[in-house]
């Protein structure tokens, strides 16, 4: 494999890859992929692009880093003994939780779905899916729910979070989105309404478990042996 080649000379002393890694999550995390730029780089870590090309060469790699990163330090080892069941809560439960702290994590998983970082989660999802029985010509669909599942809900909570952190509390937010279901003209006694009721006191995290339990106990209800 051919080397890509780095700027000659241009290596700052001191400077690694990790320190510019974090400081483009921190970039990320303030101003989202639109703010991640060479020159706000430079300027955060007071040294020029020459010395941060050396470790990285351009903007998608430092994307892809960022996010290996991210993800690497939320897909915590599994608590020896524990059960498959458990394993898959604890790991979608860190993957929601980097998330919600890192906006941006969740569009750049999906963004390149071939990347490390997502080989990673199907990897550490897979394996305690397939402990649970399910057989080898199902454990791609199987696999794919929950991964898509956690990242598209996590995704969706923190836009939820970035638009509290804009101004309006948890409560006013989910009473806002709850009147606006029940203002549709709707028969007496809908859906919709009851689950309004449920929208104003529900915990994000409470329900976000309990949907990978409902997804968990359809595969085990399907592919339990006989």
């Amino acid at each position: 494999m051919t080397a890509t080649a780095r700027p000659a000379g241009a290596r700052a002393a001191g400077l690694t890859r990790d320190q510019i890694i974090d400081a483009a999550i921190e970039l990320l995390d303030d101003s989202g992929d639109a703010g991640l730029t060479f020159r706000a780089l430079a300027l955060k870590l007071h040294t020029g692009h020459g010395a941060i090309q050396w470790h990285v060469t351009n903007k998608s790699e430092l994307l892809v880093a960022a996010t290996v990163a991210t993800l690497t330090r939320a897909l915590t080892e599994p608590v020896p003994d524990a059960s498959p069941r458990e394993i898959i809560r604890a790991i979608g439960l860190g993957v929601f939780t980097a998330i919600e702290a890192h906006p941006w994590l969740g569009s750049q998983l999906f963004a390149t779905p071939w990347q490390s970082a997502m080989v990673q989660l199907w990897e550490q999802i897979g394996r305690p899916v397939e402990a649970l029985g399910v057989p080898s010509d199902a454990l791609f669909t199987a696999v794919s729910t929950l991964v898509n599942y956690i990242v598209g809900v996590g995704s969706q909570n923190a836009v939820n979070t970035h638009i509290l952190a804009a101004g309006a509390d948890r409560e006013t937010f989910l009473n806002t989105v709850a009147d606006r279901w029940e203002s549709f003209d709707l028969r007496e006694g809908s859906l919709i309404s009851r689950l309004a009721a449920q929208l104003r006191v529900h915990g994000d995290r409470e329900e976000f478990l309990a949907g990978i339990d409902i997804i968990l106990a359809g595969l085990e209800a399907t592919y339990r042996p006989a």
